[in-house]
């Protein structure tokens, strides 16, 4: 049997801890009770890790007996000539024109919640083809939990539509490598082709204050050892 080195030891301990912080999340998720779906908004800047942790929660819940709906700000964009009639370097345009924040509502949240019909769509839009989505028209189960990823969720105009959320805490240093690595682009935060969605971030930080709204906040500037600083 080959011993463990210093820096699988410390890996394994790492793991552990995230692994114990997503169960913690999950139970604290699952015991919130509402006479409809629940539903969950995880947001943070671009790179902060949303998706990951929404994928990684989804396991933990059902264990829990809770069906799971995951969808994503993704499936939600408006078509491009709306997302770029700023300009396509715009930061004020990233943050105001880049989602369909009425088609979220009226397909997504306003169904699985309070009298809601429970008939949802969870995508109206393929940004990468940028044209419309027929996803089919789905029954959620009344006590489902819906964990939806995405960015600015913490919009006034989307606030009163979530039971619960998350905000990943991530500096800039560390989620713009992240972007890059994962989608290709530059490394450099100063770089133009960052500056749409760093300074849309930093106008959305500073007009909605998402940490001192959001349910719990995670500071995620290191991924393996998550630290959850509110409650």
């Amino acid at each position: 049997m080959p011993s463990l080195t210093f820096s699988s030891l410390n890996k394994e301990i790492e793991e552990i801890k995230r692994a114990l912080l997503i169960e913690d999340l999950a139970s604290r998720i699952v015991d919130v009770e509402k006479p409809h779906p629940l539903r969950v908004a995880i947001d943070g800047v671009d790179g902060a890790g949303k998706t990951s942790l929404a994928n990684e929660l989804e396991g933990p819940i059902r264990r829990r007996n809770r069906p799971v709906i995951r969808a994503s700000i993704d499936s939600f964009h408006n078509p491009m000539i709306v997302r770029y009639r700023r300009g396509r370097h715009s930061p004020v345009g990233y943050f105001l024109d880049s989602f369909n924040h009425d088609a979220l509502i009226e397909s997504l949240r306003l169904p699985l919640g309070p009298n809601g019909s429970r008939r949802f769509r969870r995508a109206v839009f393929d940004y990468l083809t940028d044209t419309e989505v027929d996803a089919p028209l789905e029954t959620a189960d009344q006590d489902a939990i819906l964990l939806f990823d995405g960015v600015f969720v913490h919009r006034p105009e989307l606030l009163p539509y979530w039971d619960l959320t998350i905000f990943l805490d991530a500096r800039f240093d560390v989620t713009i490598p992240l972007t890059a690595h994962r989608s290709g682009g530059s490394f450099d935060i100063e770089a133009e082709e960052n500056r749409r969605y760093v300074q849309g971030q930093q106008f959305y930080l500073s007009e909605c204050d998402p940490m001192s709204l959001a349910t719990f906040v995670i500071d995620h500037n290191d991924i393996e050892n998550p630290l959850l600083k509110g409650n």
